[in-house]
C-alpha cells in the first residue's frame, strides 16, 4: 500500500489517498493514539469513492472513532471501463429513459461489477489491516450487492450496514440467507428505482438472528442525516 497524499481536515480527520497494485482508494481516520476499528465504505452500484454523500458519511464516521475506507473498484471512479461495460450502461440509461423494464440490464451489470470487486476488497482490507494505527474489528457500509458478497466470502466483516437503494441480482438474493452478522437495513420508502417489497423480502431473506430495519419516507437521495448517526450507533454496539 503506497499513500500518495495527506490532508488534515477542519473537524480533526485525516485523510490519506493510497494505491494498492491498480486500486486507488481513500483511508479516512481519527485523532487517536490508539488503533480503532476499520469501516469499509462503498457507494452504489460502483459510484466513486470521492462521491459527496460517501466522503461525508464517511467523515463523520472517522470522527466518531474509525478508520474508514473507501476505493474505486474495476471500471468504476477513475479506473477505465471496458466496451463491454460501456455498452451496458448506454442501454441501461436508454432503457430507463425510454420507461422500459431494467432489470434484466442491471443482472448483466451489477452481476460482474460485485465479481471484480470483492477480491479487490479483501486485498484492500489485508493491508489496512497491517496498519499500526487500525487494530480491528471489521464492519461494512454501503452498497447491499457488494456487502452481501464480502460478508458472506469475509470471515473478519463482524457488522453491517446496507442500504437497500441498490439492484441486488437474483443470485445474491438467495445468497443473502448466509449472511449471519448482525445487520442494519436502510430503506427509502418511496425509491424510484427499488420495489418496496422486493427490498422487504431481501430483509426478510437475510439469515442473520440480528437485523433491524429502518424506512424512511423519500426517494433515493433523501435518506435522512440521523441515519449515519444511527449507523454511528449500530457500529459502536458490535465493533467497540
Amino acid at each position: 500500500m503506497h499513500f500518495t497524499s495527506e490532508r488534515r481536515l477542519d473537524d480533526g480527520v485525516l485523510a490519506r489517498e493510497f494505491t494498492l497494485g491498480e486500486i486507488p482508494g481513500t483511508l479516512w481516520t481519527p485523532e487517536s493514539a490508539a488503533p480503532v476499528p476499520l469501516i469499509l465504505m462503498a457507494h452504489n452500484n460502483g459510484l466513486p469513492k470521492s462521491a459527496d454523500r460517501l466522503v461525508a458519511r464517511a467523515r463523520h464516521c472517522a470522527a466518531a472513532g474509525y478508520a474508514v475506507a473507501s476505493i474505486d473498484a474495476a471500471g468504476c471512479g477513475d479506473r477505465p471501463r471496458s466496451a463491454a461495460d460501456e455498452q451496458v450502461r448506454t442501454e441501461l440509461r436508454r432503457a430507463m429513459q425510454a420507461g422500459e423494464p431494467v432489470d434484466g440490464i442491471f443482472e448483466s451489470l451489477i452481476g460482474p461489477l460485485v465479481e471484480n470487486a470483492v477480491p479487490e476488497w479483501r486485498t484492500t482490507l489485508d493491508a489496512l489491516l497491517e496498519l499500526p494505527w487500525i487494530g480491528g474489528p471489521v464492519g461494512y457500509s454501503g452498497w447491499t450487492a457488494l456487502g452481501i458478497r464480502l460478508v458472506v466470502a469475509e470471515p473478519r466483516i463482524a457488522a453491517a450496514g446496507l442500504f437497500a437503494g441498490g439492484y441486488v441480482p437474483r443470485a445474491q438474493r438467495e445468497e443473502a440467507r448466509q449472511v449471519t452478522v448482525p445487520l442494519l437495513f436502510l430503506l427509502q420508502w418511496d425509491d424510484e428505482g427499488n420495489p418496496r417489497q422486493r427490498a422487504l423480502d431481501l430483509f426478510d431473506a437475510f439469515g442473520t438472528e440480528e437485523k433491524t430495519l429502518h424506512a424512511n419516507l423519500g426517494g433515493h437521495t433523501g435518506t435522512p442525516w440521523f441515519e449515519v448517526e444511527d449507523g454511528n450507533r449500530f457500529f459502536d454496539r458490535h465493533l467497540k
